[in-house]
């Protein structure tokens, strides 16, 4: 499905598009779309939520839980993503305990290789104005279009592997759910890292993220073993 410009931004697709006014079922028009052959085009990561924002147009606001549904597979990524932004927040010592937490849920969902992420009831039945999150999603172009320039669909094979994906995500996340000094920001940015690899199916940038995430873990074990050391010695 290809989509226009409207309202000066660019509302999905790499390259500039001219189409007829039929209507989809993200609100924006297509049909019989006339393009430059020589500008590639693929789909934004924002088209992802806009599409599974405007499903149902007539209703005015839509439950997070709907949203994470219609997002299907990349609902993992796109938890993941908003997960690890809370926590490389300057955020306490020890609140790891907490906001590791959902990550940690995640991560084992997709070991389970369920189709799309569940979150506690109390979370999936709040309702988000359909409007608001259009507008912020419309907001965060710029931004998209510039990670989008490194950023693309390649190495796809990464996926065929989600449970093992699943498992070190897992192993990742419990590195930072340990509330040590020192430790906490580095799982947190390569789950970031990985994320972002979810979401765009990019293989390589998933890869990257998981050999930081390595690196998260072996720093974490070090903390621990130092720590583990100097209560031994006070002893």
């Amino acid at each position: 499905m290809i989509f226009e410009w409207r309202s000066g931004l660019h509302t999905g697709l790499v390259a500039p598009t001219y189409a007829t006014r039929n209507q989809c079922a993200c609100g924006f028009s297509e049909s019989r779309v006339l393009q430059d052959p020589l500008v590639p085009t693929r789909r934004s990561m924002s088209l992802w939520l806009l599409q599974a924002a405007n499903r149902d147009r007539r209703a005015q606001t839509i439950e997070i839980e709907t949203l994470l549904r219609e997002l299907g597979e990349r609902s993992f990524g796109w938890s993941l993503l908003l997960f690890a932004l809370v926590n490389l927040l300057p955020l306490p010592l020890g609140s790891t305990l907490l906001t590791g937490i959902p990550l940690l849920i995640v991560s084992v969902q997709m070991v389970l290789q369920f189709d799309h992420v569940r979150l506690p009831g109390f979370i999936t039945r709040r309702q988000l104005s359909r409007t608001a999150l259009r507008q912020g999603i419309i907001r965060l172009q710029p931004l998209m279009r510039r990670i989008e320039r490194i950023i693309h669909p390649r190495q796809d094979w990464v996926f065929a592997y989600e449970r093992l994906l699943g498992v070190a995500l897992f192993l990742i996340a419990f590195a930072l759910f340990l509330p040590l000094p020192l430790s906490g920001w580095l799982p947190a940015l390569s789950m970031l890292i990985v994320s972002f690899g979810i979401v765009e199916r990019d293989g390589t940038v998933t890869l990257i993220g998981l050999g930081l995430g390595l690196v998260s873990i072996l720093v974490t074990v070090a903390v621990l073993v130092s720590l583990l050391l100097g209560i031994e010695t006070l002893l």
